[in-house]
């Protein structure tokens, strides 16, 4: 009976061996699906390294895993706390698998956006140097402008430079013209001077020394009752006779005078300060007195005197030779003047 239940109990199934079997096949399962997770993890860690955190830290906890299982190798001694180690271990993994596929998919996402984000920044670089180079293209063309206006005016200011200088070149010349011109009218001038006494001393002999025709400064003045009636601008017989004898004089007067000299003889007509009734053929003394200068120019022309030579002015009472209030005054103030003079 004892030899029996020996045997029975020889007999009894040890399952340690078929168990430790067991775990290690399902250990070398696990370590080769590790090793595939792993592999899959180094490849996509290789893509998107760089990109995102998560990876990181995704590589981090591979190391401490592959870590985990070099220790569990070098401790198979102790096989059911490895095994309840490793169920541990397999459940945490399986989690933490969960989470980072999830971490994988979001990285994948973060991996995608990024290319994007890349690809549009590429274009924007792209757009950005093409911009860049138009800008130097249109840089480069107003350089060249600006150089070729800096040439503009350096010509302008050579131009003008030149043209200054000729302004100072002519300025100089004017200057010696006008001083050579103010010299030649002086000289004419005292010509004409000279021809002017010379032509009052012959009316002087010509007309003889009435009282009423006299020379007053410059001027050969006839008193206006030697030509004229009262209120008339009709030269009477003796005034006739009287510019007869200037016309003479005037015709041969010009022969002498060089013709570069261009004289006029001016015939200017005065009146008094009494106003005209205005009935009659003169509305007021500027009439009267233009008319009578008037009528001396036609009857000096009518006898031989050319008309370019003769000027007829009115005055009217407003240049009195006798400023006071009395008949004589009155009567030196009627006159006729006659002014040898530049045209």
């Amino acid at each position: 009976m004892a030899l029996a239940r020996g045997r029975r109990a020889d007999r009894r199934i040890d399952y340690w061996p078929g168990f430790v079997d067991a775990l290690s096949t399902l250990l070398l399962t696990f370590m080769f699906l590790l090793s595939v997770f792993v592999l899959a993890q180094f490849l996509l860690g290789r893509e998107i390294s760089g990109k995102d955190e998560v990876l990181n830290r995704l590589n981090a906890q591979i190391n401490e895993l592959t870590q985990l299982l070099a220790l569990e190798k070098s401790n198979n001694q102790d096989a059911q706390d490895q095994l309840i180690n490793l169920q541990a271990s397999l459940s945490a993994m399986e989690s933490e698998k969960s989470r980072l596929e999830a971490l994988l998919a979001q990285g994948a996402g973060a991996g995608e956006a990024a290319n994007a984000r890349a690809a549009a920044l590429s274009g924007e670089l792209a757009a950005e140097r093409q911009i860049s180079q138009r800008a130097l293209s249109q840089v480069e063309i107003l350089n060249q402008q600006i150089a070729a206006l800096r040439k503009q005016i350096a010509a302008l200011e050579d131009a003008l430079e030149a043209s200054e200088e000729k302004d100072r070149e002519s300025n100089a010349k004017i200057a010696d013209l006008g001083r050579r011109l103010n010299v030649a009218l002086a000289q004419r001038v005292q010509e004409l001077n000279r021809y002017r006494s010379d032509f009052f001393g012959r009316l002087r002999e010509i007309l003889s020394d009435r009282e009423n025709i006299r020379i007053v400064g410059d001027r050969f003045v006839f008193q206006s009752e030697v030509l004229f009636p009262t209120g008339s601008d009709e030269i009477n017989e003796a005034g006739q006779v009287e510019m007869k004898k200037l016309a003479s004089a005037i015709i041969e007067l010009q022969r002498e005078i060089p013709p570069e000299i261009n004289w006029v003889l001016r015939v200017d007509g005065h009146t008094d300060d009494r106003p005209l009734s205005g009935t009659g053929r003169y509305r007021d003394n500027w009439e009267l007195s233009t008319a009578r200068a008037t009528s001396v120019v036609k009857f000096l022309i009518a006898n031989g005197v050319p008309p370019n030579r003769l000027v007829a002015a009115g005055f009217g009472e407003y240049q009195p030779l006798d400023t006071a209030d009395s008949d004589e005054a009155r009567d030196k103030n009627r006159r006729i003047e006659l002014k040898l003079t530049e045209r």
